[in-house]
C-alpha cells in the first residue's frame, strides 16, 4: 500500500488545504467554536472510512496527507483528526459489528459526527491496564461503570470507544481489556468537570462519569486478546504521529525561513548569521526525519495489518517525532523573539501545543525505556554486548551503524539504571530514524536534504552518547530545606559592608 495516492486525491487535498487556510489565517489560534466542524465537515475524515461505507478506503498515505494538511494550519485541528481517525474510526472498522459500523460511519460521512477514545482514568494513566472501569452482563447487553478523563473532545464527541475490564461474580476485575462502541443515543456519560488545559485549547478535556447500558453488539471483537487489540490500536496510532508532525514542521520551516530573510539586525538579514542557520538547519532536519517516518508508516500501518507486534517502530516514531516537534518549535520561538509571546503568533502556540505530544499516548521517557528493553533483549539472544557490532547486523539500523562506528563502540549490559535505559533509548531511536531517512533517499528523495539531516542526527547522537557514558546516580534530597537557605551563606565582605 506504500504506492497509492489516487488520481482524484490531489484535488481533494487541495480543496481541504484552501478551506483550512481560509478558516485559520488571520484568525485566533484556536478558531471559533464551530471551526472543527467547518474544517472537517466536508469529508476530511472520509480517508479513515472503508469504501463500502462511503469513505475513501483507508489508504495510509491519504490519512497521513490529511493530518499533514490540517497541521500546517493548526496542530490542534490535526490532533482532532488523528483522534477521530486512528483512535476511533480505524478501530471501529476493524473490530466492531458490521451493523454498528454501518450506523456509525453513516453519521460521520453524512452528518459530521466526531468520535474519540476513553482509556485514561484519574488514578491510572501510564498504568492503564489496571483501569477500574468495569462492565458486567445485564439483560441482552452490558452495564458499564467508571470514570475516565483526558479523553480528547470531552463533552463534544458524538461517539466514544470505551475501555473496561469485566467484573467477576466475586467483584474482582478480569485482566483482559474490552472495547465498546458508544454514541449519544445510549446516554449514561456525564461530564463531571472540564479541565482548563494548557495549550490545545480547541480540544475540550475533562473528567467523565460513566454509567451506561450497551447492547451486546456494541462490544468489539478482538482477533486475539483484548490487550492485543489495545496494542494494535495504540501502535497504529503512534505510527501515524508523523502525519500530524509533517505539516506542523513544514509550517515552522516556512515561517523560520521567511522571518530570517525579512528580519534585519545590524544591517544584515538574520539568515546571514551562523547561529540562525544552525537553528534553521535543525528545523529542516526535523522536517526531513518526519518525511522519512511518513514514508515508512505507509508500508506498515494499514488497518489490514496487525500492529500489535510493532512496538519498536511505533515507540521509536512516536517518541522521536514528538521530541523533534518540540525542539523545532523552541528554535522558531528563539528566532522570532518577543513577538512569539503574543497569543496570536504561531511560534509561542507551537511550543505550548506540541509539548503534550511528548506525554500522551505513552510518555516519551517510558517509550525510550521500552525501546532499550527490546534492543537489549535482542542483543541477549545473539549473545552480543557490543552496541556497534549489534547495530551493524540489526535490521532497523544495519545500514547506518557504520557511519559512526567509534561513537557506538561500547558495551551495554542488562541491569542498566532506568535513566540510562532512557538515554540509550534516545540514541537508538535516532539511529533507527536515520536509517528511515537513508531508505527514503535511496528511493529518490533529495540528497542534500537527506545528507544534511543525517549530519545533524549524528551530531545529536554523539551528544546523547556523551550523556549516556557519564556516570550519574544523583537523586533528589527530599529534606533539602535544612541548611540550604542562601541568605545564611553570604560572602564575608558583605558583613563588613
Amino acid at each position: 500500500m506504500a504506492q497509492h495516492i489516487g488520481s482524484d486525491f490531489t484535488s481533494f487535498i487541495g480543496n481541504l488545504g484552501r478551506r483550512l487556510e481560509t478558516l485559520f489565517r488571520g484568525q485566533p489560534a484556536n478558531g471559533s467554536p464551530g471551526t472543527v466542524e467547518e474544517a472537517l465537515g466536508e469529508g476530511a475524515l472520509s480517508v479513515f472510512i472503508p469504501e463500502r461505507f462511503g469513505g475513501r478506503g483507508q489508504h495510509v498515505d491519504e490519512c497521513l496527507s490529511v493530518l499533514e494538511t490540517c497541521s500546517y494550519e493548526s496542530l490542534p485541528l490535526s490532533l482532532v483528526a488523528g483522534i477521530n481517525g486512528a483512535l476511533f474510526l480505524q478501530p471501529v472498522s476493524k473490530y466492531a459489528d458490521e451493523e454498528v459500523q454501518a450506523r456509525t460511519f453513516d453519521r460521520f460521512v453524512n452528518h459530521g459526527a466526531l468520535g474519540g477514545l476513553m482509556i485514561t482514568e484519574p488514578d491510572f494513566g501510564t498504568d492503564a491496564l489496571q483501569m477500574r472501569t468495569s462492565f458486567r452482563p445485564e439483560g441482552d447487553g452490558y452495564r458499564l461503570r467508571g470514570t475516565k478523563h483526558w479523553g480528547g473532545l470531552t463533552g463534544r464527541a458524538d461517539h466514544w470507544l470505551l475501555t473496561a475490564r469485566e467484573e467477576t461474580e466475586g467483584g474482582s476485575l478480569g485482566r483482559n481489556i474490552n472495547f465498546f462502541v458508544w454514541d449519544r443515543d445510549l446516554g449514561g456519560i456525564e461530564v463531571a468537570e472540564y479541565y482548563d488545559s494548557l495549550g490545545l485549547e480547541m480540544i475540550p478535556y475533562g473528567r467523565n462519569r460513566i454509567d451506561t447500558y450497551l447492547p451486546a453488539e456494541r462490544r468489539m471483537t478482538p482477533l486475539g486478546s483484548g490487550v492485543r487489540m489495545l496494542l494494535d490500536v495504540l501502535h497504529r496510532s503512534r505510527l501515524q504521529f508523523p502525519g500530524m508532525g509533517m505539516g506542523f514542521l513544514r509550517r515552522l520551516l516556512d515561517e523560520g525561513i521567511r522571518h530570517a530573510r525579512g528580519r534585519f539586525v545590524g544591517g544584515h538579514p538574520l539568515a546571514d548569521y551562523d547561529q540562525v542557520q544552525s537553528r534553521l538547519a535543525e528545523i529542516q532536519a526535523a522536517y526531513t526525519t518526519c518525511s522519512a517516518m511518513c514514508a515508512y508508516t505507509t508500508s506498515v500501518a494499514g488497518v489490514e495489518n496487525d500492529c500489535s507486534p510493532q512496538a519498536l517502530p511505533a515507540n521509536t516514531i512516536k517518541s522521536v517525532v514528538t521530541d523533534i516537534m518540540q525542539s523545532a518549535a523552541q528554535s522558531l520561538l528563539q528566532l522570532v523573539g518577543a513577538a512569539g509571546y503574543r497569543r496570536d503568533h504561531l511560534a509561542g502556540s507551537a511550543v505550548v501545543d506540541s509539548r503534550p505530544f511528548q506525554i500522551f499516548e505513552g510518555s516519551n521517557d517510558i517509550l525510550y525505556q521500552q525501546i532499550s528493553e527490546a534492543v537489549l533483549k535482542s542483543m541477549k539472544r545473539l549473545k552480543e554486548s557490543n552496541l556497534s557490532r549489534f547495530l551493524g547486523v540489526f535490521e532497523p539500523t544495519k545500514r547506518v551503524a557504520g557511519r559512526m562506528p567509534k561513537d557506538l563502540d561500547f558495551s551495554v549490559e542488562a541491569g542498566l539504571p532506568q535513566r540510562k535505559m532512557v538515554d540509550l533509548g534516545r540514541i537508538l531511536g535516532r539511529i533507527m530514524s536515520m536509517q528511515m531517512v537513508l531508505d527514503m533517499k535511496d528511493r529518490g528523495y533529495r540528497e542534500d536534504l537527506a545528507e544534511n539531516c543525517i549530519i545533524m542526527t549524528i551530531r545529536e547522537i554523539r551528544s546523547l552518547v556523551g550523556s549516556f557514558a557519564h556516570a550519574d546516580r544523583t537523586a533528589a534530597v527530599e529534606d533539602y530545606r535544612d541548611g540550604s537557605a542562601w541568605s545564611a551563606f553570604l560572602p564575608d565582605n558583605h558583613a563588613e559592608a
